[in-house]
């Protein structure tokens, strides 16, 4: 209650629809839904871990990090994307790190936030999370991707542009590429399509390719225009010399149809872009009736285990 009403009209600004939201709610799939909370320079951060029912003692599994978008929590992520369910079935780890509304009022991660360093701070405290879990639950850390929904889009490109080497893909659903934007009225042009020419940022030093990544936006997404995903794949493609393959529009059933565009260099695939028209701003085939989540969409959530166990393969033991 101290705090300036200013970051709240700003947070606003970046998200105008904001629904109540449980965070008590139990995502309805078997397994076990535990919490948890990482510390860091930045304070502290909530989290749940789904495990998938019948995990082994030596058992290393996969692990998911999945980023909300504003407005959410882990619960209704979860929800939303109904990604516990692909991790039943595919036994993975799916960890739902949570932002405080302390330090965003609208419940959105800060990645646009670098002058004053709120943005790597809450990128270390998401690492943070992450190196619990593979500490405490089983992690096989050669299998480890992240994704990401709007603000937690664009903070899942902002952790594999500054820990490269810890993931081995990055999915970005309608977000923004970070480095576009260094506060949040350069947010708010960004998410309009208008924004500079800045580069997405690097970690200080550097050395390691960084991961491929998956971009996934709606054709009539109003509240971040789609040239930003478009804008994402290029600075991940240019970066690494890559060229763009040819357009293929697909469409399953009665969902909406999707065009994607994938970049390689030689034989190796560094970013795919997947345009789904008719969608808005929300999880393209997400559960029907949750906030930000479209059911007629086709599957995000399947498209992005699809393509982190495609970047999975050949690597980790799995026990």
């Amino acid at each position: 209650m101290t705090r300036s009403l200013a970051p709240a009209r700003q947070a606003k600004r970046l998200n105008p629809v904001l629904p109540a939201l449980s965070r008590t709610r139990r995502p309805d799939v078997e397994g076990d839904w535990i919490a948890g909370v990482a510390m860091g320079a930045a304070g502290a951060r909530r989290f749940r871990l789904y495990r998938p029912p019948g995990v082994g003692v030596l058992e290393k599994l996969p692990l998911l990090v999945m980023l909300h978008g504003c407005g959410q929590d882990a619960s209704t992520f979860a929800a939303s994307t109904r990604m516990n369910r692909i991790a039943r079935q595919h036994r993975f780890l799916v960890l739902y790190p949570e932002q405080d509304r302390m330090s965003n009022v609208q419940g959105c991660w800060n990645w646009y936030d670098t002058r004053n360093g709120r943005a790597r701070a809450e990128v270390a405290l998401i690492v943070k999370a992450i190196e619990q879990v593979c500490l405490l639950y089983g992690v096989d850390r050669e299998r480890i991707a992240v994704a990401g929904l709007s603000a937690g889009g664009s903070m899942a490109a902002l952790l594999a542009a500054h820990e490269p080497g810890r993931f081995k893909a990055v999915i970005m659903h309608s977000g923004i590429p970070p480095g576009t934007a260094s506060s949040a009225v350069s947010a708010v042009q960004a998410m309009r399509g208008h924004r500079g020419s800045a580069p997405l940022l690097a970690a200080p030093t550097e050395t390691t390719a960084r991961p491929p990544l998956l971009v996934i936006h709606g054709g009539r997404d109003d509240v971040v225009a789609p040239s930003n995903g478009q804008a994402a794949v290029r600075i991940w493609a240019d970066a690494a010399g890559a060229k763009a393959g040819t357009r293929r529009i697909q469409q399953r059933g009665k969902r909406y149809p999707m065009a994607v565009t994938s970049f390689s260099r030689g034989r190796s695939l560094v970013a795919t872009l997947v345009e789904v028209r008719g969608l808005a701003h929300a999880w393209s085939g997400g559960a029907k009736g949750q906030p930000f989540s479209d059911e007629r969409g086709p599957d995000a959530s399947r498209l992005t285990w699809a393509f982190a166990a495609s970047r999975f393969a050949g690597v980790g033991s799995g026990r």
